[in-house]
């Protein structure tokens, strides 16, 4: 069974979080990457498009540069 719980724990400010993002994915843009509370599987939905990487790998990811702010890679 899948996890649909794509509520994201950010330890670090999004704004933090999206700048460290978009080093790593330049492609990324701000529309892209547009946070909005609530709607968190859309923003996963679209980075995971972008990147070609799954939702829950997405997810995953940007809670790690999260939780270790400073070292997005």
């Amino acid at each position: 069974m899948i996890n649909m719980d794509n509520k994201l724990k950010l330890e670090s400010p999004w704004a933090e979080v999206k700048e460290l993002i978009k080093e790593v994915v330049p492609a990324l843009t701000d529309e892209d990457l547009e946070y909005e509370v609530g709607k968190e599987h859309e923003l996963l939905q679209r980075i995971a498009d972008k990147t070609n990487r799954s939702v829950e790998h997405v997810k995953a990811w940007v809670e790690s540069i999260s939780a270790n702010s400073g070292k997005a890679s």
